[in-house]
């Protein structure tokens, strides 16, 4: 019988926060340990494939219509150059290859085209993720049809605090997508972001959400917010690295088996703090120069602390004969 937990109470989640430091670090590590080598991070790299022109009101988001942020529009990009990324990205130790479309939801048209991009992904052995905005049963059972392996679509912060941040979809919006993809059997990938302005409450109600889905998301991706000019937000107050590794914690607490994802905001982490975040229970990164529109560390120097700190790319085996229904 699975020891996974689904009915986490907001009084349990908090009790977990206001723990001492050590004492948190100790309990996530142990756990940490217990399903997973604590020397391997799953490798994913990130391409936007669809830049700008978002008509969501989205507060962080450089890519909202909405928003002033200086950004360059881009259209669906074409096949042969977003294989060539997925190369390159292989090439340098991502064993996923991650889509994003700044859309609200997609066309069946374009739902196509990344269709054949998710196909073209999967023959070259790699783990196969994108998102791409709301999707209908019909739309999720065709990327289920096509092979996809993980569907990113975030709660982004609690539903109390949602309203603060977005009014063009709803938190229901959001949790019909993720069951419309766990309904297909699709893994999800969803998490949130950190730095919005958000309370303590607000993180613990986050890490609720997400703990208490009927399935647990199989991968946890924790953002930090990177405050970008003509965005609602570009004045936030930085949350203190602390505070972001104790959420770590407790996301590996509530979520054992799922990976946790040092997602946006790593460009501004020293050292010292993503390796607290690796210790805390963070066993997944984003690799690449970008992260859709804001700045990653680059490979370099990804590769000189996981050298720093013994820790590996953990390498998948992906079936390139996926089926394929044109």
């Amino acid at each position: 019988m699975s020891s996974l937990r689904h009915d986490w109470t907001m009084q349990e989640i908090t009790a977990l926060f206001d723990l001492p430091f050590n004492d948190l670090l100790f309990q996530a590590h142990s756990l940490h340990r217990k399903n997973f080598d604590p020397n391997h991070v799953q490798v994913s790299t990130l391409l936007s494939i669809k830049t700008g022109a978002c008509p969501e009101d989205c507060s962080y988001c450089s890519q909202s219509a909405r928003n002033e942020a200086e950004l360059e529009r881009e259209r669906l990009l074409p096949l042969e150059e977003v294989l060539g990324k997925a190369k390159e990205a292989k090439d340098n130790g991502a064993s996923r290859f991650c889509m994003g479309a700044a859309w609200r939801n997609p066309t069946d048209k374009n739902l196509e085209r990344v269709i054949d991009m998710i196909q073209g992904v999967k023959s070259m052995g790699m783990e196969t993720c994108v998102t791409l905005g709301m999707l209908t049963e019909a739309q999720t059972a065709r990327l289920k049809e096509a092979g996809l392996d993980y569907y990113n679509h975030n709660l982004d912060t609690s539903p109390e605090f949602y309203g603060d941040i977005i009014t063009t979809r709803t938190y229901q919006d959001r949790l019909d997508t993720l069951e419309h993809v766990r309904n297909a059997g699709i893994n999800t990938c969803s998490g949130g972001i950190l730095g919005m302005g958000e309370s303590r409450t607000d993180r613990a109600s986050l890490l609720q959400q997400l703990a208490n889905l009927p399935k647990h998301p199989d991968s946890v991706p924790i953002n930090m917010l990177v405050a970008i000019k003509g965005t609602p937000l570009q004045d936030a107050p930085k949350l203190e690295p602390l505070e972001f590794i104790r959420t770590v914690a407790v996301a590996r607490i509530m979520m054992p088996e799922s990976y946790v994802r040092l997602s946006a905001g790593r460009a501004e982490m020293n050292d010292e703090t993503q390796a607290m975040c690796f210790f805390a229970g963070a066993n997944s990164i984003f690799y690449g120069e970008k992260l859709l529109t804001t700045d990653n560390p680059d490979e370099n120097h990804d590769q000189q602390l996981f050298n720093k700190l013994g820790i590996q790319s953990l390498q998948v085996e992906v079936a390139s004969d996926a089926p394929v229904t044109i």
